[in-house]
This record gives structure tokens, C-alpha cells and sequence, in this order.
């Protein structure tokens, strides 16, 4: 299967929230939509879910209008949506049948589910009685009770303790492997990067970023290199490679382990290599630079110093604002 976007725009109160967002994923695969809060992610969910016409543009399934039917998603939201005085296996048989299960193949699954998180033990309990992460496992379990081909999962970390997180983690890996569509929306970008091929940044309703992770993680990285020393601490050389080697190398950034730096001109590692030698610099580290998508994050929707507001139900568009740029001066290789 293919669930593809092209060029989906849509507005609330004549003010266009989505200007033509496009882009597409396959069964199998896991596809991590990112954007800061208000950008236009939880739009785009609810588009895909049909909780919201698009004004323009298509949703297509294998090429054909996707028409979504009850069993087709499975959609586990940032802010949980059972019912809090019901027991679990009430609630979960209910939602199951509403998607067009049997009664007994909605039975059959609700406990399916409910062991595989490991939540079993409480399928009679009132769900507002567990605690906040086996809340959130319950919330999964019902988020795959009828066996959806495309599964939508917004911060599905959200109050996991590590033991937990690691059974999460190994249902997505299942989920991959077994064909399904996932579309994984979070601001923990490690748990992005653990699942994802292929990521889509979104910012004020536009695409900025597209494509395969590892080959934006390549673009991101070209001509670049780190550097760290066991006779300076970062500040010191930081400082001694801007007034010493600024023709041949350009700081673009640092963290409390190394500086990255860009090659300019001519110059090639094994000439830089030279030249911090003759510096007396006690080299620590000195290799190829792998950004994090969290670098590549802030490099392309910036570090805007307000919180955008949510509305209850639409994206908000902040205005733009200054951004700093990791990655200033890098023109687009955008997929």
C-alpha cells in the first residue's frame, strides 16, 4: 500500500492553515511528521482521517481517492480519548465493534492487545484506576483493537517509564515489519530517528523538509567535520581555530564534546589535520559530522522564542519570527 497527500491546503475562518502539503508513504515503512506546536501536523492527521475536508488537494490510497473505512485507521492521540469510569474491556469491545468487528472477534482482540502491552491484569478495571503509562498502553491497545493497515501514532512515549517504552517500541517494530503504514508525529526526535526512514517537517502549513533520513542526514553532513582536543576545552578551541585556520575551516557549531566545523575553499581534512598540528593541538576526535534530526529540526523550523497557542480544533499559523540557523548558509538539498 501508498498513502499519498498532493498538494492538501486548507483554511479556517478564511485564513489558510495548509498551503499544499505533499507527501506519501508505503507499507512497511515509518514515516515521522514533525513540526513545532500550531505548524499544521494535527490538520493534516484529521485530513488523513477525514475528520476534516481538504479545501484542495488529494488523500490517495495505491494511486485511487482514499475513502477511508472503520477498520482502515487506527489513530493514537497526544491527548487520550477513552473513557476514564468505564471498565477497559467495556470500552475497548465497544470501539472495536464500532469499526466492524464481530462481537466475538472484538472479545478475541481486546485481549490480544491487552496482554501483548501487558495490561491484561486490569481488563475489568475502571480505566481512570490504572497509572498514566498503563493509561497510555490501554490507549494503544485501542488504538490497534481491530488490526488497522495505517496506524497514526501522536507522542506515544507520552508517560512511559523505560520498561514500558521498550514493550512500545517493540509492538512499532512489529507493526513495521507486518506491513503496516505508521505514521509517527513527536517531538522526541531519538524515538523519530529509532523507527523512521523517511521524515516530513512541516512549518506554518508548508513542507520544508522531505525524504529519506539518512540521505538528509548525508546532505546536512557534506563537507563537514568535528573536532574536539584533550589539551583545550571546547571554548579555548574554539577560539584558537577562528583566529588560526579561518581560511581553511568555518565554525558552524558546538556542543560540550566537539566543534563542527565546515571545509571552505580548497581545503581538505588532511591539510586541516596538518594545520592543527602545527598548532600543538592534542587532537581527541577529528572525523566526519552525522547530524542529529534534532540539529536538522532546529536548522529548518528555528528557534522561535514564543509558544504558538493551540486551538481546540485547527493548527494555529504563528507569524514568522527571526531564527537562528544552525546550518546557516546551506542551501537546499531538500528530497
Amino acid at each position: 500500500m501508498k498513502l499519498e497527500l498532493t498538494e492538501i491546503k486548507k483554511s479556517f475562518d478564511n485564513k489558510e492553515i495548509l498551503h499544499g502539503v505533499s507527501f506519501n508513504v508505503e507499507s512497511g515503512r515509518a514515516l515521522g511528521l514533525l513540526g513545532r506546536n500550531g505548524a499544521g501536523k494535527t490538520t493534516t492527521i484529521r485530513i488523513i482521517m477525514d475528520v476534516f475536508h481538504a479545501d484542495s488537494g488529494e488523500v490517495l490510497l495505491d494511486g485511487k481517492p482514499f475513502k477511508i473505512e472503520c477498520d482502515q485507521i487506527g489513530y493514537l492521540p497526544e491527548e487520550r480519548g477513552l473513557y476514564p469510569k468505564r471498565t477497559i474491556r467495556e470500552q475497548m469491545i465497544y470501539l472495536a465493534r464500532l469499526r466492524g468487528l464481530s462481537k466475538k472477534k472484538a472479545a478475541d482482540n481486546t485481549e490480544k492487545w491487552l496482554k501483548r502491552l501487558e495490561v491484561i491484569e486490569y481488563i475489568d478495571r475502571k480505566l481512570d484506576t490504572l497509572s498514566k503509562g498503563n493509561q497510555q498502553k490501554v490507549q494503544l491497545a485501542a488504538t490497534l483493537v481491530a488490526d488497522p493497515d495505517i496506524v497514526i501514532l501522536d507522542e506515544p512515549f507520552s508517560g512511559l517509564d523505560p520498561v514500558n517504552s521498550q514493550i512500545l517500541k517493540d509492538v512499532i517494530r512489529e507493526l513495521i515489519e507486518n506491513g503496516k503504514i505508521v505514521i509517527f508525529s513527536s517531538h522526541q526526535m531519538s524515538y523519530v530517528e529509532e523507527f523512521c526512514e523517511d521524515i516530513v517537517i512541516i512549518n506554518h502549513g508548508e513542507v520544508v523538509l522531505s525524504g529519506n533520513l539518512d540521505d538528509i542526514k548525508a546532505e546536512y553532513g557534506k563537507g563537514r567535520r568535528v573536532i574536539s582536543a584533550t589539551n583545550y576545552d571546547i571554548d579555548e578551541l574554539e577560539k584558537l581555530l577562528k583566529s588560526n585556520l579561518s581560511d581553511d575551516i568555518k565554525v558552524v557549531g558546538k556542543n560540550k564534546h566537539y566543534i563542527i566545523v565546515e571545509l571552505q575553499g580548497e581545503a581538505d581534512q588532511w591539510h586541516v589535520l596538518e594545520e592543527l598540528r602545527k598548532l600543538n593541538i592534542d587532537i581527541k576526535n577529528f572525523g566526519m559530522y552525522e547530524p542529529s534530526l534534532n540539529d536538522i529540526f532546529v536548522s529548518r523550523v528555528g528557534e522561535e522564542e514564543e509558544e504558538v497557542e493551540k486551538s481546540a480544533n485547527e493548527d494555529a499559523a504563528p507569524d514568522k519570527k527571526p531564527v537562528k540557523k544552525l546550518f546557516a548558509g546551506r542551501k537546499d538539498g531538500d528530497k
